[in-house]
């Protein structure tokens, strides 16, 4: 099982000051994790979630969520990559 340590968050938009990742899984899913000043939570250091299809693309029906998850800590941000992986 995939968790938070396994992404490869990298910076991104020095204009946004953050970081990113995206990881895809083995059932077609994957996640895209990021914190930059304009995420939800990024300004208090938090992380925002979405989930990616098959393709790679945002997909907002999913049993997990109906739109991006913000205000995650790295732990929940891992308890959420697993009910990702678990679809």
């Amino acid at each position: 099982m995939k968790t938070f340590k396994d992404l490869d968050l990298i910076p991104f938009d020095k204009y946004l000051n953050g970081v990113g990742a995206r990881m895809m899984f083995e059932n077609g899913y994957g996640v895209s994790v990021v914190c930059h000043s304009s995420s939800y939570g990024g300004k208090s250091g938090l992380y925002e979630l979405a989930v990616l299809d098959a393709d790679g693309e945002l997909t907002y029906d999913t049993p997990v969520t109906g739109d991006v998850i913000g205000y995650l800590t790295p732990e929940e941000v891992t308890k959420t990559m697993a009910l990702v992986q678990k679809l």
